[in-house]
């Protein structure tokens, strides 16, 4: 059985923390899109960690992590990252790497790096972790998968085609030192070596896991709102964040994927630009970003302090509806206790008409929130582990926004472990 843990908005929302409880259960879990571009943080018994390649299974004895075609793949961070994790006493995991999957090249963090010094405050608040790059070239057709790292002569007269465009670009684009086609083939042989003893025929390795019936999860990376052709385009990433596109990543038939578990926080975070109709400034943000998350809300991969605001439902019911969900896990829930009122975003108002259909980035660009306010339940909920144990009002927000978004909550976070989570009976229905 296939299931897919998938964000619902902008990323950030604790894909992480549901992928590592649920991969108790699973023998395979596979990252299937996007790259070292954001993080996964997760908290278990051997501490906190901010994962950006690995996926949130290599925490357990009994997995097999796998790397999918659609990941863009840095060799040397992630095994950078396998160190960082062995290195703090958790076992050696089982990794597997798609002998199809596509190698990010040292080219595409400078060129990621250039083009926001080119644009200037017109750039579109990129990690500088050479994704946009990476995927440009993918779709020109001028990317390198891992399988080529095994043919020599490929190889060599690919890097001598490539180099070739990339220095026109950095001479006279750029001004920027060129690329050295020798040094660029003795790194690729380094990761040829990095890399060697992982490669696998993913998909085939896959069809034989489903025909024995042996339990996959597919964990995608950032949220709905950043997918390029449905998010806030252009303040998207670079690949495809829905729960569809898993089948394509991983290399499966679409009709596998049984679950989809969307992931939305009981509040709104976003790290980069782009529309936000629900956000909040000033201490209001300050303080909601200090309590959040495990240690404050800041991205686990930039470190740097994400966008807040409140609880979005005309945003998460687009998000759920596009990922196909048939399960919403709503986390962060403990974080909103120290409110006395929790505003919920209800509607959009745009051009003084009122609508709780998500439009498209330029009515968005105009879009005023419409507030319900709640009463808060100034509690901590931390440790209750039943639905029917919490404070009267913080079921009734939970069932208020199951209610706006339409899709059942039947996970619901309220503390950063692994064990922190309450399941629960939706009177919805699962589409």
């Amino acid at each position: 059985m296939v299931k897919a843990v998938v964000g619902a908005n902008w990323g950030d929302e604790g894909k992480g923390k549901i992928t590592d409880m649920l991969a108790r259960e699973a023998d395979i879990v596979i990252r299937f899109q996007g790259g070292a571009n954001a993080g996964h943080t997760i908290v278990n018994d051997y501490g906190k960690f901010a994962l950006h390649t690995l996926p949130s299974g290599v925490f357990y004895n009994h997995t097999t992590s796998i790397i999918g075609n659609g990941v863009a793949l840095n060799i040397p961070v992630l095994f950078d990252e396998i160190k960082s994790i062995t290195g703090r006493g958790v076992p050696a995991p089982k990794i597997l790497v798609s002998d199809r999957a596509q190698i990010v090249m040292p080219y595409h963090i400078l060129f990621d790096q250039y083009e926001e010094e080119r644009l200037g405050g017109k750039s579109f608040g990129s990690t500088k972790s050479g994704i946009a790059p990476f995927y440009s070239d993918k779709y020109a057709k001028i990317g390198f998968q891992v399988n080529e790292l095994f043919e020599e002569d490929i190889l060599k007269e690919k890097i001598d085609r490539v180099c070739d465009m990339k220095n026109v670009l950095l001479k006279h684009l750029y001004h920027k030192p060129l690329i050295d086609k020798g040094d660029l083939l003795h790194t690729m042989h380094e990761y040829r070596d990095m890399v060697k003893p992982y490669v696998c025929d993913v998909s085939s390795f896959l069809d034989k896991a489903l025909k024995e019936g042996k339990n996959i999860l597919l964990e995608g990376q950032l949220g709905t709102l950043k997918d390029p052709d449905h998010g806030i385009y252009p303040m998207v990433t670079s690949s495809s964040t829905l729960a569809a596109y898993g089948a394509v990543g991983a290399g499966i038939p679409p009709y596998e994927i049984k679950e989809i578990i969307t992931v939305c926080k009981a509040y709104s975070s976003s790290v980069g630009a782009g529309a936000f109709v629900s956000e909040i400034f000033g201490e209001e943000a300050d303080e909601l970003r200090r309590r959040g998350g495990d240690g404050g809300e800041f991205g686990a991969t930039t470190g740097r302090p994400r966008r807040m605001g409140w609880f979005d439902c005309v945003a998460s019911k687009y998000g759920c509806r596009l990922q196909g969900t048939t399960d919403v896990a709503f986390t962060v829930l403990d974080v909103l206790g120290y409110l006395d009122e929790i505003p919920v975003c209800v509607g959009y108002e745009i051009d003084g008409e009122v609508t709780t259909e998500f439009p498209t980035t330029g009515k968005l660009e105009k879009a005023k929130p419409v507030l319900k306010t709640l009463p808060g339940w100034k509690e901590d909920i931390l440790g209750i582990r039943k639905f029917e144990d919490l404070p009267e009002n913080c079921r009734r927000y939970v069932e208020f926004v199951e209610e706006q978004i339409g899709y059942p909550i039947t996970m619901v976070s309220n503390g950063p472990g692994r064990d922190d989570i309450i399941y629960r009976s939706s009177k919805l229905k699962k589409n």
